[in-house]
């Protein structure tokens, strides 16, 4: 059994600044990538930033300079600093994580809940 846990969202000014974490739990053998989504209302859900096992990243263009992706693997966790928030930075942020569970196994994914990120003045 995986958890994945999220925390940090909130509301914030435009402008601000947030820090989301995203810790995953359980009998993982290795971790992939990990990420994050975000769904804005009456929006598809879309990536937002992405971290590969090398440590490599993307970034949706929207986000491209202003929020930084890093993960630390001793503590099984990601991160996603976002700065210079903007109101279409508005939505419920998941975090997704792959793994496998033996060498060489398949590999699955996992997400979070979602934190809702509200930026408004």
């Amino acid at each position: 059994q995986v958890q994945v846990v999220e925390s940090g969202g909130g509301l914030v000014q435009p402008g601000g600044s947030l820090r989301l974490s995203c810790t995953a739990s359980g009998s993982i053998f290795s971790f992939n990538a990990m990420g994050w989504y975000r769904q804005a209302p009456g929006k598809e859900r879309e990536l937002v930033a992405a971290i590969m096992s090398g440590g490599s990243t993307n970034y949706a263009d929207s986000v491209k300079g202003r929020f930084t992706i890093s993960r630390d693997n001793a503590k099984n966790t990601v991160y996603l600093r976002m700065n210079s928030l903007k109101p279409e930075d508005t939505a419920v942020y998941y975090c997704y994580i792959t793994c496998n569970f033996r060498v060489a196994g398949p590999i699955y994914t996992y997400w979070g809940q979602g934190t809702q990120v509200t930026v408004s003045s």
